[in-house]
């Protein structure tokens, strides 16, 4: 017998319905019932009540590497899961299961070992130093001793985009928060390897980023990426201990600060823009209304939606480890969010995931579009430059002293 997972109370909810199939962004990559959230079910369902029957019958009901992969071709976007007629929380049931095959070891994929065993190691999937960790930090922000917020960028900013790291401490600087970053002690969330099974790592790095936070007495965290928000606001609870903190996405806080009058916008932008909701933000975070309301206060700022847009918003294809292991699919996936986008007439699409960025701009070149995709936090840093100091007007005497 397969010794099964907790998951006997969702196999039997299932109706079978395939309801899950039509917004399933893997699915329209690889079209086969089996790596549809449906398809996985049943045959988990075929696991759960194999009997010696079906050796009898030759049928192969097994955990093979077909079976794997198929749980691996997911972006983790947990769309399936707002269509669900018996509101199976698809989300973590995924990596539940994804979970229990690395337990049984028949997971995680190859590349995600690797990542994993970077994260360990180096304390950031790209194996960087932890010394240059804290490079991108603009020398015209002091480190504040107690400050008001530890800014908290991730790998991908940190190491990969670092002009998004740059623009939102820039930004929060500019609104006169005081602002100090980890540096090297900042390490992975560890959503990479959650997301892919290997739960392991997730109660030392959660309780080390936590006490950093404490150590330095700040008195909240800002998270610039959508995974990094999702996983340290909803997931360190379940394997440490939730934050001491409050702990915000960038949108949240400067969303807060416009409401506090304390982010001075200094240009007009004129330009029509679409915004995209990263899955770890909007469907498993919750957070939905304040990037918006950033957006609707940039002076000249046109927002136009897409049409699946909040709750069912279309997965960029980055996120559940899908984009290391299936990089061509994530970036088709990609491209279809990009079109959508140029749908609406917009020059500008939107995010607020450094990882979302990173794939849609894939997206965007392999289709040739000439659309722009930003950060909010790159879009704010035009609107809140400092105005430009005009020369005081020299008086009469003067002038006539300095030509005499």
């Amino acid at each position: 017998m397969v010794q099964m997972p907790d998951i006997n109370r969702e196999l039997l909810a299932c109706l079978q319905c395939g309801y899950c199939m039509r917004v399933c962004p893997s699915y329209e990559e690889t079209p086969w019932e089996s790596i549809t959230p449906r398809g996985k079910v049943y045959y988990l369902n075929q696991l759960s009540n194999r009997s010696p029957m079906d050796a009898i019958l030759r049928r192969g009901v097994k955990v093979d590497d077909e079976f794997v992969e198929a749980v691996y071709k997911c972006t983790g976007c947990a769309q399936c899961e707002t269509v669900c007629h018996v509101n199976i929380e698809f989300a973590e049931f995924w990596e539940k299961v994804r979970e229990w095959l690395v337990d049984m070891g028949k997971g995680p994929l190859p590349v995600h070992k690797k990542l994993h065993d970077r994260i360990k190691e180096t304390k950031n999937p790209y194996g960087e130093p932890a010394e240059k960790r804290g490079a991108w930090w603009p020398e015209e922000i002091p480190h504040s001793p107690r400050a008001d917020a530890i800014f908290f960028a991730g790998c991908t900013a940190s190491y990969r985009m670092q002009r998004i790291a740059k623009a939102g401490a820039l930004v929060l600087h500019r609104a006169g928060v005081k602002l100090d970053i980890m540096g090297g002690e900042e390490w992975c969330c560890t959503s990479p390897a959650l997301r892919t099974g290997q739960v392991d790592l997730t109660p030392e790095f959660a309780q080390h980023n936590i006490r950093q936070v404490e150590t330095k007495g700040a008195k909240a965290m800002v998270m610039t990426c959508a995974g990094c928000f999702k996983t340290t606001s909803h997931d360190y609870g379940r394997y440490f201990s939730n934050p001491t903190f409050p702990v915000y996405h960038f949108t949240q806080y400067v969303a807060k600060l416009i409401k506090e009058r304390k982010v001075k916008f200094t240009k007009e932008l004129n330009v029509k823009i679409t915004y995209h909701d990263p899955c770890h933000l909007g469907r498993h975070g919750g957070v939905f209304d304040e990037p918006r309301e950033v957006l609707s206060k940039i002076p000249g700022v046109e927002l136009v939606e897409m049409p699946r847009n909040r709750m069912g918003s279309r997965c960029c294809g980055a996120g559940g480890g899908y984009k290391s292991a299936f990089n061509d699919l994530a970036v088709n996936i990609a491209a279809k969010r990009v079109e959508e986008a140029v749908s609406t007439g917009a020059e500008i699409l939107v995010t607020t995931c450094p990882f979302c960025v990173l794939n849609l701009e894939a997206g965007a070149k392999q289709i040739g579009s000439n659309i722009k995709v930003m950060d909010i936090s790159e879009l704010l840093l035009e609107v809140t430059e400092p105005e430009a100091k005009v020369p005081a007007a020299v008086p009469e005497k003067a002038k006539a002293a300095t030509s005499a």
